[in-house]
């Protein structure tokens, strides 16, 4: 089938996207919304007159943020709750806060290669346990919200390029018997991220809820804040010679409400780039762009929530 193009590019904004919407009674969960592009998508969703919780770890933050959307918008309607990806007593409280259907979930938080290997309470790699399964508690908790959403409802996983670099390892996710690399655990994180909207779909959509994913594309944010000054010095001289772009965090926010908003992508399952659908490449191919096809694979969009549920319904061990 061919790929499904519309009429945003790579220098759209996400201002763009929202151009002429009404998002008047729209309910949206933007995690992460306090910073970066997560900011700057609930700052449009606003501008369209959406009803946005910001759900965030630092709750501080995210009033200063949410009050710098006031100011830009005139929309009063926004909304601040603590989320803490990695702990899921926090989680399942957000969930139970909620009350009413929900439009739209953008699962947007994130870490980015953390140097060293880092477990949480639950022993779970901590971009594992952040980037998915944090979100994945979320999005289970959230369905019968997004149930109720009168039109329907989206899911949207912020993934990116990384993906490229790994499959999610089933048999050692956390690192316990293979070298611990930040990229790797990053890339099968954000491989998670594209499994989940894939499976969402295929087990939601009856219920009228259907997920896709994306690459909002090169942002300097403060998700960088562990990558090594090296690897950010040889950022910086690529993007000086021309061989890599660097968006604004608008332009890359832009991707994100493509996946949301726009009615080509209704049906689910999707992966996009520069707002429009990626080729898939193959698992083995030198790749910069594009979605791997172990990424779409549907058996293991279907092995990561079941394995994902286990995961998630256990207690730690010192409980």
């Amino acid at each position: 089938m061919p790929l499904i193009t519309t009429r945003f590019t790579a220098t759209s904004t996400a201002d763009d996207v929202v151009e002429g919407l009404d998002l008047t009674g729209t309910r949206v969960v933007v995690t992460g919304g306090a910073s970066g592009i997560g900011l700057e998508t609930v700052r449009s969703l606003a501008k369209a007159g959406a009803e946005v919780t910001l759900a965030v770890r630092d709750t501080e933050a995210g009033g200063r943020a949410a009050q710098d959307v006031v100011g830009t918008t005139g929309n009063t309607t926004l909304r601040v709750a603590r989320l803490d990806l990695v702990d899921l007593d926090s989680v399942a409280a957000f969930v139970a806060d909620w009350d009413g259907p929900l439009d739209l979930l953008i699962n947007n938080a994130g870490v980015m290669a953390l140097p060293q290997l880092t477990l949480t309470d639950r022993a779970w790699e901590t971009q594992f346990a952040t980037n998915h399964l944090g979100h994945f508690a979320l999005t289970v908790g959230l369905h019968d919200a997004l149930a109720a959403a009168p039109d329907g409802a989206r899911i949207v996983s912020v993934s990116s390029t990384g993906h490229l670099r790994s499959p999610v390892v089933f048999d050692d996710l956390h690192f316990a018997e293979r070298e611990y690399d930040p990229w790797s655990a990053y890339g099968q994180s954000k491989t998670a991220n594209v499994l989940l909207a894939v499976e969402a779909t295929r087990r939601w959509a009856d219920d009228g809820i259907v997920a896709n994913a994306l690459m909002p594309g090169g942002i300097m944010t403060n998700l960088q804040r562990h990558v090594s000054q090296d690897v950010l010095d040889g950022w910086e001289k690529a993007q000086r010679e021309g061989t890599v772009t660097f968006k604004t965090p608008q332009q890359g926010a832009s991707t994100t409400l493509v996946a949301a908003l726009a009615p080509e992508f209704a049906t689910g399952g999707h992966y996009l780039e520069d707002g429009n659908e990626s080729p898939t490449v193959a698992d083995d191919a030198e790749a910069r762009s594009g979605v791997r096809e172990y990424a779409l694979d549907p058996a293991n969009a279907e092995r990561l929530w079941e394995v994902s549920t286990e995961l998630v319904q256990e207690r730690p061990a010192d409980e």
